[in-house]
């Protein structure tokens, strides 16, 4: 199951290229347009607060303020004053010149073990001591290298979504925020949720430097936390049939999505009907019942012209006698400015009350990504008429304007059940506010 959500999100990241190009595209040119290119060391240091280590770093000499070159440097001193304490002892061999005439001393060094000896000792207390001392003074470098400054390029790199090389950084102000407002604007994201959510960037952060990859990631994190309490699977109830009314207007996509639900549903061990309440298109019925061989689940169909509404009856009542766990009802894709056709679906929700006074127990808007801001009339009007409850957004793979679904989201409140990136069985999943907002952002790419 972890490997299939994985296998979804990567195919939402390569699919949602349009709207994660578009606003990368975007933030580059905002940032670039008075922006300057930084350093990445530069940028680390600021991030990391490392400007007070760097100062310690062009002062070597000091003890005091090199914590790494700390046990380095005390040692170098030391070999220092112990030369000058060898020096009073040179006297002392001065008696000893009256010792090299006399043979005795000529006998000690004669055996071989002696001189090993002597040999290691000898460059420790004698005059070569400093030698060794002077190679650990380039040594304090090293231990800067390999100390908490190195970690944090590579933690602030990943987190600015930059290797090497300059960084272009702008200053937060106001002809930034408005410039950030009309790009998310321009994404579909509406004008309220887009100054809401400049406005929560500005906090904290207003004045200060920012890059493209810091503002893809705050994006990243604010759209999750809009769209998280809409996040939730279609609800299932122990009602048998559990009636689910799948309404939207044309094209949007609800016969593949029915198929698709039924065939998800069929998989998890349930017992699905569907009924063909399309009944003024042909091609929805033969969809239908494509979809119904390929996953095994029964199809109920009517007369072309047939009234959908009585369509939508027997297909209770057949449900009800095959103790069906699911009853998936399509509906005549419907203009949401037509009275008339959302009148006729007022009758079938009128109707399926008359068998079950709580049905239906879901009713599925199908939007299609590609309408853009006219998805949130859609919402508006299909609520009124058939009290809808949760939400299935299609087509995200073929639209830059994947931000309409932050805008329903932050508008509405519904919840949002799935989304579909393609025409196959394995392209409608669970939606995730997380792996969504990365793959629009282009966040954490």
């Amino acid at each position: 199951m972890v490997g299939g959500r994985m296998a979804f999100f990567r195919k939402l990241k390569d699919k949602l290229f349009k709207s994660s190009s578009k606003l990368d595209e975007g933030l580059e040119a905002i940032v670039a347009d008075g922006g300057e290119e930084e350093a990445v060391e530069e940028v680390e240091a600021v991030e990391a607060g490392a400007l007070v280590t760097e100062a310690a770093v062009a002062e070597p000499g000091a003890s005091s303020e090199p914590v790494p070159g700390a046990p380095e440097v005390p040692p170098a001193p030391e070999p220092e004053p112990e030369p000058e304490p060898d020096l009073p002892p040179a006297p002392l061999p001065d008696p000893e010149p009256d010792l090299p005439p006399a043979p005795e001393p000529e006998v000690p060094p004669g055996p071989a073990p002696e001189p090993e000896i002597p040999e290691p000792d000898l460059p420790a207390p004698g005059v070569p001591q400093p030698e060794p001392d002077l190679p650990p003074i380039p040594v304090p470098p090293v231990p800067r290298a390999e100390g908490a400054p190195a970690k944090r390029p590579g933690f602030i790199g990943r987190m600015l979504g930059r290797g090497e090389g300059p960084v272009m950084r702008r200053v937060l102000d106001d002809d930034m925020l408005e410039s950030l407002e009309e790009l998310l604007i321009a994404s579909d994201m509406g004008v309220d949720t887009a100054l809401r959510v400049t406005a929560n960037m500005a906090e904290g952060r207003y004045g200060r430097k920012v890059s493209t990859a810091e503002i893809k990631q705050f994006l990243a994190d604010e759209i999750t936390r809009i769209m998280e309490p809409v996040a939730r699977p279609m609800p299932l109830y122990p009602t048998r049939p559990q009636v689910v009314l799948v309404v939207g207007v044309n094209g949007s996509g609800k016969t593949t999505t029915i198929g698709k639900l039924a065939s998800q549903f069929k998989a998890a061990g349930k017992k699905v009907v569907i009924a063909a309440g399309d009944t003024f298109r042909a091609a929805a019925v033969e969809q239908l019942q494509v979809w119904g061989q390929r996953a095994g689940v029964p199809v109920m169909t009517a007369p072309e012209g047939s009234d959908p509404a009585s369509l939508a009856f027997d297909a209770m009542t057949k449900a009800q006698a095959d103790g069906a766990d699911l009853l998936m009802i399509d509906t005549a894709g419907r203009l949401q400015n037509r009275a008339d056709l959302m009148e006729e679906l007022s009758k079938i929700v009128r109707v399926i009350k008359k068998k079950d006074p709580d049905a239906p127990h879901n009713t599925l808007l199908v939007l299609d990504a590609t309408t853009g801001q006219n998805a949130l009339s859609q919402v508006e009007t299909f609520q009124k008429m058939a009290d809808v409850s949760g939400l299935v957004m299609t087509k995200l793979d073929g639209t830059a304007k994947g931000g309409v679904l932050v805008a329903l989201a932050d508008k509405f409140g519904l919840p949002i059940h799935a989304i579909g990136v393609g025409e196959k069985i394995d392209d409608l999943d669970a939606f995730d506010p997380k792996d969504f907002a990365e793959a629009l952002t282009g966040a954490g790419a």
